[in-house]
């Protein structure tokens, strides 16, 4: 468990990967119960930095998931992190918009019977979206970066990293276009904000 106001990484190494060669690192922050993740290329404070902010789902990002389009971003922003040769992708341990692995399923089975992902948790009685981008904003500063460009179709993270002094320039993604999460889109552009 992370130590209260204090970031402490805690592991790195080397990572290959299919979208590029990374270096990961393992870090905590305040009250973790699990140690976040990032993966950075070619970091230079002369530059300003391309970073994602990724909140963890196991569904979409580990078994590839068309329910939502958590996967098709990682993807998409690594690759784009790659290719600009600098930047980082920060990975939080923050399943379900914070909820958990087990209440996202009961949400997802109340999404078989036609609630959206917004309606599916207020019916469990669980929060619509309870990520916090505070260890995301820790680290950044840890690194010594004080200006980014986001890679986000979520205004909240942008508004969030201002608020923890990070100049932040947001980047929009491109959508999945599997039909498979079009709903899923359709709710976070209309219910939570998203541009998307």
């Amino acid at each position: 468990m992370g130590t209260p106001n204090r970031l402490e990484v805690t592991a790195e190494a080397a990572l290959p990967t299919l979208f590029g060669n990374y270096q990961i690192e393992s870090f905590r922050w305040g009250n973790d119960l699990q140690p976040n993740l990032a993966l950075s290329i070619g970091l230079d404070l002369d530059v300003v930095p391309t970073v994602r902010i990724h909140s963890e789902c196991i569904t979409g990002d580990t078994f590839a998931s068309v329910r939502c389009d958590c996967g098709h971003q990682l993807q998409q922003a690594l690759r784009i992190i790659r290719d600009e040769k600098c930047g980082l992708l920060i990975y939080l341990r923050q399943e379900g918009r914070g909820i958990g692995i087990e209440n996202k399923l009961r949400a997802y089975a109340l999404q078989q019977d036609g609630l959206d992902t917004v309606e599916a948790n207020l019916a469990l009685g669980l929060p619509i979206d309870s990520r916090s981008y505070d260890g995301a904003a820790k680290y950044l500063h840890h690194l010594g970066i004080a200006h980014c460009n986001l890679l986000t179709n979520n205004p909240h993270k942008v508004t969030a990293l201002i608020a923890q002094g990070i100049a932040t320039t947001r980047i929009p993604l491109t959508n999945s276009t599997h039909r498979g999460c079009q709903d899923y889109l359709a709710t976070k552009r209309t219910k939570m904000g998203h541009d998307c």
